[in-house]
């Protein structure tokens, strides 16, 4: 069978997936250590402590959109460091007020928080930046306390969950739970309720808009990584293993298919599809809003949904951003109108109970990677 004939096979079968969140690549031979070891990789680092570097790495298990891990580090001094947005991690077509790069780095700010104070240290957060394009970030400072018993392998053990998720409503004793932490804001809307309508139709017609930008859809096929070589080289971007894509499908992609593809009518195409029927399925709809949109207010909202998602695995609840329908600005503006003032959405999240929640796959680059001296 010729390699055209193939992917037009794959096309009909399902076997080949694009788009839904998207295409990425497997076997990789590179594994994320297990979330629920309690040992951790640790680089050799002289600039930096033991305790440090393990405080980063848990910090580094926040998401961000297409896993660009958009941070870095700038050591002041052994307590002091500044958080970064790296401009080369940026987002320009999906994300060009970098919005969700400051949302990704409230959520590496919050897991530092939690981390330090499992080693026995407070953390101070001071804003730097007054813009969303400044690269000094945050300012951070630990002082020494005495360690708070937090169970670290939620930071370790938390993922995005795309597919299983149970058309059942979430329990409110069960939300109650997981955002008793929230300063309140955040909203509920159960499936078969009028927004959680709403929201499963934007969430098609939001992906399609921005599937449909050429510029979007370009920059995607940057993250996604194809190869072994790619992900050893990067560990960061789009595996396979998200999508829980493996055996023979994940081969193929791995020996046939690359960036170009991705552009391809056909491929965005399935993505959409892929999403449609996502969006029919699961426990409802879950939003965190901002008190406002200064850069401090991204940071905090950030924080909030960091929160939220520690909290999701102990009850069993699949946690699945789908972002779209607040970077494609129609949208955004939409869901304000529809859902009440004040209201400044920054996550959309789809919820649902599943019987198992699995181990994580994304990887993340070294600390020392994204450490300045």
């Amino acid at each position: 069978m010729s390699r055209r004939s193939f992917l037009q096979k794959g096309l009909q079968t399902g076997i080949i997936l694009s788009g839904v969140g998207p295409l990425l690549s497997s076997c990789s031979g590179v594994r994320r250590p297990s979330g629920k070891s309690s040992s951790i990789p640790m680089d050799q680092m002289p600039e930096l402590d033991d305790q440090s570097v393990a405080i980063l790495y848990y910090a580094s298990m926040a998401p961000s959109k297409h896993n660009a891990q958009p941070w870095f580090i700038k050591k002041i001094s052994r307590f002091e460091w500044i958080i970064g947005a790296d401009p080369g991690r940026r987002l320009p077509a999906a994300d060009p007020q970098n919005r969700e790069l400051l949302l990704a780095i409230g959520a590496f700010t919050e897991n530092l928080s939690l981390a330090a104070e499992a080693f026995g240290y407070t953390v101070q957060v001071e804003v730097l930046a007054s813009k969303p394009t400044d690269e000094e970030i945050l300012k951070v400072v630990l002082k020494k306390e005495s360690a708070i018993n937090y169970p670290l392998t939620r930071i370790t053990t938390r993922r995005t969950i795309r597919d299983g998720l149970k058309s059942v409503e979430i329990k409110n004793a069960d939300i109650q739970k997981i955002t008793k932490s929230l300063w309140g804001g955040f909203f509920y809307f159960p499936p078969s309720s009028e927004h959680g309508k709403c929201l499963a139709e934007w969430a098609v017609e939001s992906f399609r808009d921005q599937t449909n930008r050429d510029d979007a859809q370009k920059e995607l096929a940057k993250w996604i990584r194809f190869n072994k070589k790619e992900v050893r080289t990067h560990r960061d971007g789009l595996i396979l293993e998200n999508l829980e894509v493996t055996g023979y499908s994940s081969w193929y992609v791995l020996k046939f298919m690359g960036p170009k593809d991705v552009v391809k009518k056909k491929y965005r195409q399935r993505g959409i599809d892929g999403v449609a029927k996502m969006a029919r399925q699961g426990g409802g709809w879950m939003i965190v809003t901002s008190r406002g949109e200064k850069v401090g207010d991204l940071i905090e909202a950030g924080r909030n949904c960091e929160k939220l998602l520690l909290l999701a695995a102990d009850y069993k609840i699949a946690i699945h951003p789908m972002t779209q329908m607040l970077e494609e600005e129609k949208w955004r503006n939409e869901i304000g109108k529809k859902h009440g003032a004040p209201m400044i959405p920054q996550f959309v999240l789809r919820v649902g109970y599943v019987d198992k929640y699995p181990d994580p796959t994304t990887l993340r680059r070294p600390v020392s990677w994204f450490v300045k001296v």
